[in-house]
């Protein structure tokens, strides 16, 4: 598992790590593996050209002691000062007695231009908003020069604690991070500025207790998901009740079902208008026409996908005594002090307009801080929401870290791939997961089907859904 730790307790560990060891001994540890990353990108690093961007801070000092070991290697080395009377003095002598040269920052761009790898240590985890204007003209340079781009911890100019970027920013191609990951470096729209992000261990550590963010890997989702036993059978393995479509949208309810029929419970019983249409796709579903409270027994119910306007059966849904799935139409039909007030567990799976207006906010804003939004709504609502979108989020209502989905394509931007969720994500509720649990494996399911399923091409959401026992068999292994 990755687990982000904020600014605060990151500096705390580095702090209480500092006072046992000799003084620069951290910065050495993170400039030793922050030039082996740079020569691994550059594969010879003899004669080729590097360029670092140089601050004021410890990233700084970082770039200049990495850049000094290049340079040894025979690279030709330039630092660009940013801020020449407040460099980091040791590491500025050390890159000079190693061969580097320096130059003020209106001499950059020459420099960047014959670079073949930038480094950018312009500011630490410390930073706050968009780059400066001289910073922020190197940084188009650079993206002009393509250059390969290395960020000391994270790339400049976003937010390590929201993962927001609220300017000018330096986009890498390598981000190293030293001691633990910041939980910028896991959610966009800062991870889209970081690349690859390798992690060098420098031995500093942060209290587990103080994680802020998490992400799943294959073994951690590996022991979530359910595995039927000798004695099992249909029911002891969880019954799901999907309660969804209508007569203008009869797909959603095959794709909601679709999904479910492949999460892991042992039977889905349907509820609504479009029972024909999923009994043609899938027959082995259990149909009922009587409503919710009649279908028979579950363990959770998925409600909201296709529902138009059916306020009545979401209703019926959130008034059951089992964990509930609200997504699409039913989040914007059901009332709010309802989910409020359920005593079984709920969980909501909004996408980034569904969940600008259960804010009452505008979409852009969700999406500029979408940790910030996954947090407010499981607060707002007294439940566990999965935020769906280029990173996708799941937070629990009672605090704690943040889950950060690492699968996903882009090609699962497309109509019908959020029901499949639903569904999957519903039958691992009822098969007797969490909700944080149920809706952070199934999004990591979901995310490898579609990736299984694209393969770089146009995907439907019945081709994610076809894909799902490929992704639990890979998370399985």
């Amino acid at each position: 598992m990755r687990t982000a730790y904020s600014v605060e307790t990151v500096r705390a560990a580095e702090r209480a790590l500092m006072a046992r060891l000799p003084e620069g001994a951290l910065m050495q540890r993170a400039a030793a593996g922050l030039a082996a990353a740079c020569a691994g990108l550059l594969g010879r690093v003899s004669g080729s050209r590097v360029v670092l961007l140089v601050g004021s801070g410890d990233n700084g000092g970082d770039a200049l002691y990495a850049g000094a070991r290049l340079a040894r290697r025979g690279a030709g080395v330039t630092a660009v000062l940013l801020a020449p009377g407040r460099t980091h003095a040791a590491g500025l002598a050390a890159l000079r007695r190693a061969g580097g040269r320096t130059v003020t920052a209106d001499r950059g761009e020459e420099a960047i231009a014959r670079a073949r790898l930038v480094v950018d240590g312009i500011v630490g985890i410390g930073g706050k908003g968009g780059l400066r204007p001289d910073a922020a003209r190197l940084a188009e340079a650079v993206a002009r020069s393509g250059a390969a781009v290395v960020a000391v911890d994270l790339p400049s100019g976003v937010d390590a604690d929201t993962g927001e970027v609220r300017g000018a920013a330096l986009r890498a191609d390598l981000t190293v991070t030293f001691g633990a990951y910041k939980p910028g470096l896991l959610v966009d729209p800062a991870r889209e500025y970081a690349g690859v992000v390798r992690f060098v261990g420098i031995g500093i550590e942060p209290p587990a207790a103080d994680a802020v963010l998490q992400a799943l890997q294959h073994a951690d989702v590996a022991r979530l998901l359910p595995a039927p036993e000798a004695e099992s059978d249909k029911y002891r393995r969880g019954v799901v009740g999907i309660a969804a479509g209508s007569a203008r949208y009869p797909g959603a309810a095959v794709l909601a079902v679709s999904g479910a029929l492949r999460g892991g419970a042992g039977a889905v019983r349907y509820v609504g208008p479009a029972g024909d249409t999923v009994l043609a796709r899938f027959p082995e579903t259990l149909v009922s026409d009587a409503g919710p409270a009649k279908a028979g027994r579950v363990q959770a119910w998925v409600t909201g996908p296709g529902a138009g306007d059916d306020a009545a059966t979401v209703a019926e849904v959130l008034a059951t005594d089992v964990p509930v799935l609200l997504d699409a139409d039913g989040l914007r039909l059901a009332d709010p002090d309802t989910v409020r007030g359920r005593t079984a567990p709920t969980l909501m799976t909004p996408h980034a307009g569904e969940a600008a207006a259960l804010l009452g906010v505008r979409r852009e804003e969700v999406e500029a801080a979408r940790l910030a939004a996954v947090r407010e709504l499981a607060a707002r609502y007294r439940a566990t929401v999965l935020l769906k979108g280029s990173t996708t989020l799941v937070a629990g209502p009672g605090g704690g870290p943040v889950r950060a989905n690492p699968t996903g394509t882009p090609w699962l931007a497309t109509a019908g791939s959020g029901d499949v969720l639903s569904g999957l994500a519903g039958s691992l509720l009822a098969a007797g997961l969490d909700p944080l649990d149920a809706g952070s494996a199934a999004a990591y399911l979901h995310g490898l089907a579609g990736r299984f399923a694209a393969q770089g091409a146009p995907v439907g959401a019945h081709d994610v859904a076809a894909r799902i026992p490929e992704a639990w068999r890979s998370v399985r292994g």
